[in-house]
């Protein structure tokens, strides 16, 4: 039986607040197995949080094998993840191909493809084939959610973080469009769910969000919108990510993934975008080195994010779940965040996991 399908989300007085808050979180951990010492263990059974995030590098430890050692290790793992949840998890990755490749060849998985590389081939059965590769190998050892494809544009080469590391299939937007399609309904094809990244555009800025602050006020197009009005307007926009540039044009406040004017204002209302829309990585310093964790959280909800993620990689605080579940319960509690603006988050997620996720009892 599939838990999902036997909850009726119309009735939302089934599931406490902590149920819902925990649904909107997205969290890294370290560890090739599971121990029940691990705080992941903790962050599955006592909070129960929606989803976690596995890397094959620890960037603080300056080593590999942080999450990834084998197809059959990865599996286990998975497993014993999913095996501990409530509600299924979202088991998610950065399986973009190319320089952004977790699953790599020397651990036991197929080769892949950059963006830039499949583009300049130019032929969506090649791509299609590209991303079946991929996606196959995601479901095959219980990955049910991609972080691909980019569809920034490459209008800086020289972007260390974009361009620099092959992540565009283009600098034309309708070329975008073409390939991330085919690399979409290829994911589709597995049950893998894919997402549309960096949201408003990414590829034009000159600096990395990692590292700090990317000021794209004087670079960003508004072509850059088009790959995700286009892909929204074919129903292929299964999850969208946001990106942490900063663009005085849009917002001259905030960085565009806490902005309400760029993510409520254009992606949901102006594109008509309802589905899921996660942050990048909360921990990034374009965020951290700027805004404190209990800023980052109202405004990211504020701003119509649904799924806060912590990848516990560039900094590991582990601590920083339960901090984040109380910011929000404590939001709600004085009314800065309404429990309706909770619920629709929850609903958004439980419709997608609806969707796409198996998970047997």
């Amino acid at each position: 039986m599939n838990k999902l399908n036997t909850l009726n989300f119309s009735d939302l007085t089934q599931f406490t607040l902590q149920d819902k808050i925990g649904q909107m979180l997205l969290i890294g951990f370290r560890g090739l197995q599971l121990e029940e010492g691990n705080p992941i263990f903790r962050d599955i059974t006592e909070i129960g949080i929606g989803g976690v995030i596995l890397f094959d590098y620890d960037v603080l430890l300056n080593k590999a094998g942080r999450n990834i050692e084998s197809p059959d290790q990865v599996r286990s793992l998975l497993t014993s993840l999913q095996k501990l949840a409530n509600l299924p998890l979202l088991l998610s990755i950065d399986q973009e191909g190319g320089n952004v490749n977790r699953l790599k060849p020397e651990y036991g998985f197929p080769d892949s493809m950059s963006h830039q590389k499949i583009g300049e081939v130019d032929d969506l059965e090649f791509t299609s084939k590209q991303a079946g590769i991929i996606a196959q190998t995601l479901s095959g050892i219980g990955f049910n959610l991609n972080f691909a494809p980019v569809v920034d544009l490459n209008l800086n080469p020289q972007n260390p973080i974009i361009g620099g590391k092959e992540r565009c299939f283009s600098d034309n937007p309708q070329k975008v469009t073409e390939h991330a399609s085919a690399y979409i309904k290829a994911h589709r094809g597995y049950n893998v769910i894919s997402t549309v990244k960096h949201f408003p555009g990414h590829g034009s800025s000159k600096d990395d969000t990692h590292l700090g602050m990317a000021d794209v006020t004087d670079t960003w197009k508004d072509i850059e919108i088009t790959p995700y009005r286009n892909l929204i307007n074919q129903g292929l926009c299964d999850m969208v990510m946001t990106t942490h540039i900063f663009n005085a044009n849009l917002d001259s406040k905030y960085p565009a993934t806490l902005s309400h004017t760029i993510q409520a204002g254009i992606l949901r209302e102006q594109l008509g975008y309802d589905g899921v829309l996660i942050s990048d990585d909360l921990q990034m310093k374009a965020i951290a080195n700027h805004f404190s964790l209990d800023d980052a959280v109202r405004l990211s909800i504020d701003a119509g994010v649904d799924i806060l993620t912590l990848g516990n990689n560039t900094a590991y605080e582990p601590e920083k779940t339960h901090e984040m579940v109380d910011i929000i319960s404590d939001q709600v509690k004085k009314g800065n965040i309404s429990e309706s603006r909770i619920d629709k988050s929850f609903e958004r997620i439980m419709k997608l996991k609806q969707r796409f996720l198996k998970f047997d009892i």
